[in-house]
């Protein structure tokens, strides 16, 4: 006994007024399908009716009957209820296709669609749904696909299997079955024989108006989540794929341990800046957990990682060429879930840098056509040559908004630092700048995306520069402050003003008065341009860098003693200043590039450096810091500013004289900080209170008069020998009294913390 099954019941209008109807049924092995003619369109010439029908995939003008060529053309008979009926028959192995059909009269002239176009029913096909984007399993283990593409004209899915550098299988999408306003959507009934995916996609060839479409092209689903290793030549091949996405699906099934992230507040936070491939041993996001030992003793609780996304190696992690899957050569997706599981465990959040600087993709000088260059590129891009996304573009939009929370989602990332962030700002056009730019906001009020930190960084790695933005902010987006790179290098080489290095110690007031200090993220170095060590010993004026009398290695010990004395005053400024401190990889032992700011110039991080008599001493400092902005929380963790009744400048006589503000001339500065009425009673078990600190970037030693009323702690002061230039303030020894002097010697920084009074 054959069991049939039913399909379904498409019916079709018929140019002129006609009505097909279709049943399809499933019979074991077999499809049926019967063809009625239930009503004759207007016009119709004779009383013989035949069907021309044929079978595709790839390609709706490529028709082939069982045989393999050309269309089949078959009468129709009258059925029971005297209308024209025929029924055909396929095995279900030739699955999936598409049948495609006409009708013809006596003359011979063609009955279409009410649209004009041949009948069309897809077997082993679904349409398919429009959302999500990606691919998309049911319980039944049917595949979808969806793709948007506004300005396509033609989408044909491409199945591929293991091993085969050429499609297994070509589906044309239907631009009225499969298509849903500009998003192109199909679902398979099995996509088991077949491991990869991709799509060609052809439209209109007008450069002006941004087409880049070219039907030779293999494309990489933009919202895959597995994708396969990046080939970079391949030009030889029929089929030019760059990268395919991968049909296996993602496992569900990741034991978090019921490990919660740290949600840390924002003033507490010390950050550490580094590159997966280059400061892990092997390279992974498992080696990345062996460093967190040391990450614990420099008081770092944030690691900030340069971007992992998916990238072309010739060009580096800046120009990514998808946003949901990690760089393969990092690492599996488990690997790199367990890496953060590890980071939460022990206390240390995970943030990643987002690059919109551009794609892999390059623009019509040098393009590399990959994803979404071939798939839509005006919709996507800035405009359709450029490689640089188009962030206030819905589609862009949506794109970015989904990769975000996917990361949270699914890996717990706790925040994202966006770099060249400016591009956020743009218009749909590309030029003008918005005052409230709806994407920045809503990235700010998404509820996925609640608890997640986000930093606004303006570097552009193109223009190797950064630009001093308004960036609004709905007390949300933090930023990297570009001012205080700035002012702070200007300071310790002489130049600047003094009022432009407080405001920078203080947090930044003039930035982040409406959002408070903590949103300022601080620092002295970054991915791109002179290392610390570099800092110091090369002289570069892009870099604002002073190499203390001699350029490149030296064997001066006056210019050495300078240059240590620079990168300890360097390191202590960035943790006395309210805020957040970023420290950049390597720098706490002598990381260097031979004072190359080239990003691709830096190489292999050197741990055995650690454990050198610098890296020793560097390391111990940057530890001490840390541990003092935690215990002086009052002051140097702050949520809001310090009252301006709080903190005290003075000159070389202390408080006891005003600096010269507006004199460039003058490089010394003091300051005396006093903790709140009721930040004194949480500070009274912790012993101390008032902080005096002096600067001097100048050559000459100061002489400086401490305030009066209290015993003063030396706690630290940059110019003298490792060890002894810092000390507890349980074991400090060197006590001044209120109204003594002290010298400051040139080149260097002093703290001192109030023990008790004098009176």
């Amino acid at each position: 006994m054959k069991e049939v099954v039913y399909v379904s019941r498409p019916h079709f209008l018929t140019e002129n007024g006609g009505v097909v109807n279709v049943l399809i049924l499933q019979r074991n092995e077999d499809y049926i399908v019967r063809i009625d003619v239930s009503k004759l369109p207007k016009g119709v010439k004779g009383d013989r009716l035949f069907l021309d029908w044929g079978m595709y995939q790839s390609d709706s003008s490529q028709l082939s009957g069982p045989d393999g060529t050309g269309t089949v053309k078959v009468p129709l008979m009258k059925n029971s209820l005297r209308e024209p009926s025929t029924e055909l028959q396929f095995n279900y192995s030739q699955a999936p296709f598409y049948l495609s059909f006409v009708v013809l009269d006596s003359a011979g002239s063609e009955i279409k669609s009410h649209r004009g176009t041949r009948f069309s029913l897809p077997f082993g096909i679904e349409s398919g749904k429009p959302m999500p984007l990606g691919i998309s399993f049911s319980d039944d283990g049917k595949a979808n696909f969806s793709l948007f593409s506004r300005n396509a004209e033609s989408v044909i899915l491409c199945l591929f299997e293991k091993g085969n550098e050429e499609p297994g299988l070509e589906i044309e999408l239907h631009p009225y079955l499969n298509r849903s306003g500009d998003t192109w959507h199909i679902s398979l009934d099995a996509v088991d024989k077949y491991s990869m995916y991709g799509y060609r996609c052809k439209g209109p060839l007008d450069w002006k108006k941004g087409g880049r479409f070219h039907m030779r092209h293999v494309l990489l689903d933009p919202y895959s989540k597995i994708i396969e290793n990046f080939a970079s030549n391949k030009g030889e091949k029929v089929s030019f794929a760059k990268c395919l996405a991968s049909l296996a699906t993602e496992k569900k099934s990741f034991d978090w341990g019921g490990i919660k992230n740290p949600n840390l507040p924002m003033e507490k936070l010390v950050v550490y800046r580094l590159n997966v491939g280059l400061i892990a041993k092997d390279k992974s996001f498992s080696g990345l957990t062996e460093k967190i030992p040391h990450f614990k003793q420099l008081g770092v609780n944030a690691i900030l990682l340069e971007p992992i996304f998916s990238f072309d190696e010739r060009k580096g992690p800046y120009y990514p060429y998808h946003f949901f899957s990690p760089m393969k050569k990092f690492g599996s997706i488990d690997s790199l879930k367990e890496m953060v599981k590890v980071m939460h465990k022990n206390g240390i959040e995970v943030f990643l840098e987002v690059s919109l600087s551009g794609t892999s993709e390059g623009d019509d000088i040098s393009p590399q056509t990959i994803s979404f260059r071939g798939i839509d590129s005006s919709s996507y891009y800035m405009n359709g040559g450029s490689s640089i996304l188009n962030c206030n573009k819905t589609v862009v939009q949506t794109l970015i908004l989904d990769c975000l929370r996917y990361w949270v989602v699914e890996f717990h990332i706790d925040g994202f630092s966006f770099v060249n962030s400016s591009l956020l700002l743009k218009a749909s056009n590309g030029i003008d700048i918005l005052s409230r730019p709806a994407f920045v906001e809503s990235i700010a009020f998404d509820p996925v995306l609640a608890k997640t930190k986000f930093v606004s960084d303006s570097f552009s790695p193109v223009e190797l520069s950064t630009q001093d933005l308004q960036f609004p902010h709905w007390k949300r987006w933090s930023e990297m402050n570009c001012k205080f790179y700035t002012d702070v290098r200007n300071f310790l080489r002489g130049e600047g003003l003094l009022s432009n290095f407080a405001t920078r110690l203080c947090g930044s007031g003039d930035k982040f008065s409406s959002r408070g200090p903590a949103f300022s993220f601080n620092y002295i170095t970054r991915s791109f341009g002179l290392t610390l060590v570099d800092l110091v010993s090369f002289n570069n004026a892009s870099e604002m860098s002073w190499n203390c009398g001699e350029d490149g290695a030296t064997e001066n010990a006056a210019v050495l003693e300078t240059r240590l004395r620079q990168i300890r005053n360097f390191l202590f400024i960035l943790f006395i200043s309210i805020g957040v401190p970023v420290l950049n990889m390597g720098d706490e032992f002598g990381y260097s590039t031979g004072g190359s700011i080239a990003y691709n110039d830096r190489k292999q991080v050197n741990w055995s450096s650690r454990k050198t008599p610098y890296g020793k001493q560097i390391t111990q400092f940057i530890a001490y810091l840390a541990a003092l902005r935690s215990r002086k929380d009052d002051i140097f963790q702050r949520k809001e500013f310090l009252k301006l009744e709080n903190i005290i400048w003075g000159g070389s006589d202390g408080v006891h004289s005003e600096p010269n503000w507006l004199d460039p001339a003058c490089k010394f500065l003091s300051v005396l900080i006093k903790p709140e009425i009721s930040d004194l009673e949480l500070t009274s078990a912790r012993n101390g209170g008032e902080v005096f600190i002096c600067f001097n970037a100048g050559f000459n030693t100061e002489k400086v008069v401490l305030p009066e009323g209290s015993a003063w702690v030396r706690l630290v002061d940059t110019a003298l020998p490792f060890p002894g230039f810092f000390v507890n303030w349980s074991d400090s020894v060197v006590q001044v009294a209120g109204m003594s002097s002290y010298e400051i010697l040139p080149n260097s920084c002093v703290l001192f913390e109030a023990k008790g009074s004098t009176e």
